[in-house]
């Protein structure tokens, strides 16, 4: 016994001596857009790194403070907090989420968040101490490697440019249809939704012709909006430095790799490249303790529970008053019991197996063996939990990636998906008793949750090993796809094309001709035997 255990031990010291090693870097990352959902995937990967040995420092637009990172932590805090709910809520005339449904179609979103990250772009920078960042008089050998958010942020991509390192860019959604401009890859658009529709991959005719419109705007507009009012901010911050920035298309070309918030089999099957990296789940540890009232509630939940949140964009606080009755009333049919977040402490009228709570740990509640169903929103980070601990879904998406993930998950036979606007309480309670009762739901997500499961190696790790990877080989140009150098005529081979269609133009030219002269000799041969 004792020696298989020194015979273990032996050979992972071997393993360990024989990979690669990474001394530890200096990096500089770059998280300004203030969303608490987005810092979900921030927190553990700054958090990761520190615990891996790393010297990070990170502009931050929501402190990590309460996490006490330790003395390899720097923070720049951007201050005030911008304030963009407020903002929202003045460009759609003070309504909430719950009121926005006409206006919140695909276009207008994309707008929407456009304006967000050029306005929380630029609240950073203007910031004295990213000033003094950009205009440090000491820049080289500083810092190792740029981290930076793949959101409408890209002017922080101009830092590489200062600090002279390669950057890796992370995604807190799955991968979009625009990373194909990004990677050097073709998307295509047959099968591969745009991020934002209620698509799966499998569509109609209809759907491919909205699909495609869809993209192929989305496309442009980055190209010919959204990219010069980016080049503009970098002109404005960094053109006084001697150093000459390509436009920020240009920069967004270059990046060594991008960490993805996906995985399979959230993600659809697509074209990829090796520098695209799945990392979804990296958020999810084993389960800790739960409070106590909490794991009391739930552990005396005879039938079953059922989990109720609608994430940190959409606050069930807001919520109309008739929705709110009426999610009460079908709760009090229940024989489940009913876990809330619900951003106020009380709320009247509360059936007696119903528990709120203003914040709760989702995924610790989701892996209780108890909960049998998790009413959601949709968002990628709750869907990846949902899977991950193996819970149907009964889902009402708002806006976003929400509809598209509950649409895979639906279609994956998981999920039951409701449109909150038109919900009835036939429809509620009925889908409650489906999830709850038919046991296909849960043999289905059963089989994702294994899949989701199976990966050679974990989220954190295969993040934590790309990082390293870059900084071990200062860049990852190599990993570059030499279709980014083309033109965009070259790389969808249009210049190819039109030679193909050229010669068989002149083909047909001279076949038409050809056929032309024949017949000229031959009425010309008719003609002169008539008048012999």
């Amino acid at each position: 016994m004792h020696k298989q255990v020194l015979c273990g031990l032996l050979a992972l010291a071997v393993l360990a001596a024989q990979a690669p090693v990474t001394d530890g870097a200096k990096i500089l990352a770059v998280y300004v857009f203030p969303a608490k959902s987005h810092y979900m995937m921030h927190r553990v990967l700054i958090s990761e790194l520190l615990k891996h040995g790393h010297e990070v420092t990170m502009i931050a637009a929501l402190t990590l403070e309460p996490e006490k990172m330790g003395a390899n932590y720097t923070e720049i805090l951007i201050e005030p907090v911008y304030d963009y709910r407020t903002e929202i809520r003045s460009t759609f005339g003070g309504k909430t989420i719950y009121d926005m449904r006409n206006e919140l179609d695909v276009q207008v979103f994309l707008n929407l968040i456009r304006l967000l990250g050029l306005s929380t772009t630029e609240h950073a920078l203007k910031q004295p101490k990213i000033q003094a960042i950009i205009n440090a008089k000491e820049t080289q050998g500083v810092y190792d490697l740029l981290l930076v958010e793949q959101f409408y942020q890209d002017a922080f991509s101009a830092l590489a440019h200062v600090y002279n390192i390669p950057v890796i860019s992370t995604a807190t959604f799955a991968q979009q249809t625009f990373m194909s401009e990004m990677f050097g890859i073709i998307q295509p658009w047959s099968y591969v939704p745009h991020g934002y529709l209620p698509l799966t991959e499998h569509m109609s005719f209809f759907e491919r012709v909205y699909n495609t419109y869809t993209s192929l705007r989305t496309d442009l507009d980055r190209e010919f909006r959204y990219f010069p009012k980016m080049d503009a901010l970098v002109q404005k911050y960094f053109g006084h430095l001697p150093i000459k920035f390509p436009s920020t298309s240009e920069m967004n070309r270059n990046l060594s790799a991008i960490l993805i918030n996906n995985y399979t089999p959230l993600a659809a099957a697509g074209p990829t490249t090796e520098n695209m990296i799945n990392v979804g789940g990296m958020h999810i540890y084993p389960p800790k303790a739960l409070p106590s009232d909490i794991k009391q509630f739930l552990d005396e939940a005879e039938h079953g529970a059922i989990y109720f949140s609608l994430g940190s964009q959409v606050q069930s606080k807001d919520m109309p008053v008739e929705k709110l009755r009426l999610f009460l009333n079908v709760f009090a049919q229940l024989n489940q019991r009913v876990l809330w977040k619900f951003e106020n402490d009380s709320l009247p009228d509360l059936p007696s197996n119903v528990m709120v709570k203003k914040w709760l740990p989702q995924s610790d509640i989701l892996a209780h063996p108890n909960v049998r169903v998790f009413i959601s929103h949709g968002g990628l980070f709750g869907s990846q939990e949902a899977v991950y601990h193996a819970v149907p879904v009964l889902g009402m998406p708002f806006f976003f990636d929400q509809h598209l993930n509950l649409k895979k998950a639906e279609y994956n036979g998981y999920a039951i998906m409701l449109d909150f606007h038109t919900l009835t309480s036939e429809q509620l309670k009925n889908s409650l008793q489906q999830l709850l009762h038919n046991n296909t739901y849960r043999d289905n997500i059963k089989r994702f949750s294994s899949i989701f499961h199976d990966r050679p190696m974990g989220p954190r790790e295969t993040a934590l090993y790309w990082i390293d990877y870059v900084i071990r080989h200062k860049g990852a140009r190599h990993l570059r796809a030499a279709g980014l150098d083309l033109k965009w005529y070259q790389f969808y081979l249009l210049d190819v094309i039109a030679l193909v269609v050229a010669a068989v133009a002149v083909a047909l030219g001279v076949l038409v001709l050809l056929v032309r002269w024949i017949l000229r000799r031959i009425s010309g041969e008719q003609i002169k035997q008539k008048v012999n």
